[in-house]
């Protein structure tokens, strides 16, 4: 089950609840019995080892892409610098 984060704004306290995803969100606080509200947090959620999607989804030149083709004729903010040598 998800651990969800909470903070009362009444008296600031901050608190984890483990709720079912179909749970309603809670709405008082269980100190002061004042309006909460959910917070973001981190994921807990990581990829370890030789890493799946540079594993399995890079393409056969090594991972390295082409930088997509300038469509105007004038230099652009993403057009490397032109060279001088």
């Amino acid at each position: 089950m998800p651990v969800y984060e909470y903070e009362c704004k009444t008296c600031e306290k901050v608190f984890e609840v483990q709720q079912k995803m179909a749970d309603a969100p809670l709405t008082k606080c269980p100190e002061c019995d004042g309006p909460i509200t959910k917070l973001m947090s981190m994921s807990s959620f990581q990829l370890k080892g030789g890493g799946w999607y540079a594993d399995g989804y890079s393409s056969t030149n090594g991972g390295v892409s082409k930088p997509a083709a300038c469509k105007t004729d004038s230099a652009c903010a993403g057009c490397p610098a032109a060279s001088t040598t």
